[in-house]
């Protein structure tokens, strides 16, 4: 038998999760038994609680374990896999916040044995952060905005585009004390809280009347529109969350005025599973994010028995970091 934090009906996951004893998940062909190292609570998995996502992503029960993102070690093995029991493996499954995991094996990512458990537990929102600002197609010189800066894949975004030589705007709430995200490279951050100004004003005196040549935006509502009607000529927005209940009000000719593009980012591997084609891109990122100058914040790590405190505090005060369940030391 091993821990796991389940649930029994749609709900909100402070009021419908639950901690259960239940039994270890069988291997079969194609698949490995996973020692859950860390797995991550994000915004993702509560609208899998409450049934949000589209088939096959849906809950089945009874007792349907919670949990998308995570990494750990394989224990065993099925038949058909060649994966060697110790090797640390990120993956975007699901039955993930529990002692164990079966995941099919081309879903598994594997790792050097020294990379950060934390960081490897968010090697989705790594992808996540290459493949937008690839989707962008902002070039060096030009102006980034990014929307809740203060997050994961905010600061990774960050990170990666002054890589890139591209100037970055952060956009945040409150700012935090501790994450210094023009440390980071942060060219400006807007504290929205704090703003004297109409946000397009700010805009245009940061960049100098040229305006912003991609949004990122994971938030939505007056805060997406104004941004949209700030981009340059021919700029483009790319919406991969909605945190805003508030829908954003543009006219037409915000955009076709402008040129601007508007799309969405799903997860690559929502639906499908990796490719040998996929392997240098991957490997990319592996050496990006094993540097100690990458940074991925830490704000919290959890027994699953604190589970309650975990999920109320990503809940309520998500501005305030990312949290995890560590489950075991997997990589020492």
């Amino acid at each position: 038998m091993m821990k796991a934090i389940v649930f029994d009906e749609i709900g909100s996951p402070q009021d419908v999760l639950k901690i259960r004893d239940v039994p270890i998940p069988e291997v079969k062909a194609g698949e490995a038994l996973v020692k859950m190292g860390v797995a991550s609570i994000n915004p993702g998995d509560f609208l899998f609680i409450q049934d949000l996502y589209p088939e096959p992503r849906k809950p089945v029960f009874p007792q349907q374990i919670a949990g998308n993102h995570g990494a750990g070690v394989v224990e065993r093995a099925g038949p058909g896999v060649d994966l060697a029991p110790g090797t640390l493996v990120a993956f975007s499954h699901e039955r993930l916040w529990a002692e164990y995991a079966v995941v099919p094996a081309n879903r598994l990512i594997a790792l050097p044995a020294d990379f950060p458990i934390e960081k490897a537990s968010q090697f989705v929102n790594l992808i996540t952060a290459r493949d937008m600002l690839h989707q962008s197609e902002i070039q060096a010189g030009q102006w980034l905005a990014v929307t809740a800066g203060n997050s994961t894949v905010g600061v990774m975004l960050l990170q990666m585009a002054k890589q890139k030589q591209i100037h970055v705007v952060s956009i945040v709430r409150n700012k935090r004390e501790d994450l210094d995200l023009q440390a980071l490279g942060a060219d400006e951050v807007i504290e929205l809280s704090a703003l004297p100004e109409s946000l397009g004003d700010r805009i245009g005196r940061i960049t100098d009347g040229a305006g912003i040549h991609a949004v990122i935006d994971c938030v939505g509502g007056s805060l997406m529109g104004d941004l949209i009607r700030g981009l340059a000529f021919g700029g483009r927005a790319i919406i991969y969350g909605g945190m805003s209940a508030e829908t954003f009000p543009l006219h037409n000719f915000d955009i076709l005025m402008r040129g601007v593009q508007v799309s969405s980012y799903v997860y690559r591997y929502f639906f499908d599973p990796t490719t040998p084609e996929d392997a240098p891109m991957l490997q990319e990122l592996i050496s990006i994010a094993q540097s100690p100058e990458f940074v991925v914040p830490v704000a919290g790590l959890h027994a699953l028995e604190d589970f309650q405190v975990a999920i109320t505090e990503t809940a309520m005060r998500p501005e305030r970091g990312k949290r995890f369940f560590a489950i075991s030391s997997a990589n020492g």
